[in-house]
């Protein structure tokens, strides 16, 4: 159906452009250690090198708002990207079977756009499970260099009024191919109104 004849259907804006990060088992799972069981170490770093294979733990992209289509994947390398600028940086990870996409510096305020970090890339952040009374509700990432946390659905921090980013993902079936793998879908959520 045309979207001209649809009053319910807005055409899509060009910040709200889908791209393909990879398929599903590019990503390792950065909840898991190297044998596939939950892992038990005390500060696992999110986009550390994981199993056998030595893969990062998350990929990052750049993505201009203007121009969606001209993104680019950036090579994540050690601790020296918070001298990087990551102005229009995705970090997409999966953490125990779910695949996450947020902006890659950490929370900006309402009005003034100011990060309260910093801008200090979250790849280098902890993933954790967020828990009441030994039941899983949700999954959080904590910030290392203030240990500020931010819950990965809502985005929402753990003190102040500050809010993380959070990409919408899908996850789809590869076209033309007898893969049983899926391709893992990045884009922004759109606004609305």
């Amino acid at each position: 159906m045309n979207t001209f004849l649809n009053p319910f259907r807005a055409p899509s804006r060009n910040e709200a452009e889908w791209f393909s990060a990879g398929v599903a088992s590019s990503f390792p799972d950065v909840g898991l250690d190297e044998t596939g069981t939950e892992s038990e170490s005390s500060n696992p770093k999110l986009c550390g090198i994981r199993g056998p294979d030595a893969k990062p733990g998350c990929k990052v992209f750049h993505v201009p708002k203007t121009n969606a289509p001209q993104r680019a994947e950036i090579e994540v390398v050690g601790d020296d990207l918070a001298a990087q600028d990551l102005t229009d940086q995705v970090l997409v990870f999966q953490y125990r079977g779910k695949f996450h996409a947020i902006d890659h510096a950490s929370a900006v305020a309402d009005v003034t756009q100011q990060c309260p970090h910093s801008s200090y890339p979250l790849s280098q952040g902890i993933p954790f499970d967020i828990e009441d009374f030994g039941i899983v509700l949700s999954a959080g990432l904590t910030c290392p260099k203030h240990n500020w946390s931010f819950d990965l659905f809502s985005g929402r921090a753990d003190r102040g009024n500050y809010k993380l980013k959070v990409w919408e993902v899908q996850l789809r079936d590869i076209v033309g191919t007898q893969i049983d793998d899926k391709e893992v879908w990045v884009r922004r959520k759109p606004r609305i109104g």
